[in-house]
């Protein structure tokens, strides 16, 4: 995938155990973070703030708030997968060839 070709760039799964034995991760070293955990501010603020940050959850919605609670702790660069997995699944079965990745402005 064309833009996680970066040393910069890491994904950031924030989904739970569950949801991930469902759909399996989006990469094999993406970093793993249930954004349901009640550590997981604790847990982002370890990460290196000055790289980018793919942020991928199932639908979405977990990946919205964690994008937004990384902004708020100094995170500059952070993307977020538009329909989460489910909409990354169902684009790549479709063929189409959109944009999948897009800022979130916090």
């Amino acid at each position: 995938m064309k833009f996680l070709e970066s040393d910069n760039t890491l994904v950031l799964d924030v989904r739970t155990p569950k949801e991930i034995i469902a759909i399996p991760p989006l990469v094999e070293n993406a970093i793993m973070i249930d954004y349901e955990d009640k550590n997981f501010e604790s847990e982002i603020k370890k990460l290196d703030k000055n790289k980018t940050y793919v942020v991928v959850c199932t639908r979405g919605n977990f990946a919205r708030g964690a994008c937004i609670t990384m902004g708020k702790n100094g995170f500059k660069s952070i993307k977020s997968l538009k329909g989460g997995l489910n909409g990354f699944n169902s684009a790549l079965h479709e063929d189409r060839n959109h944009l999948l990745v897009g800022d979130l402005y916090v």
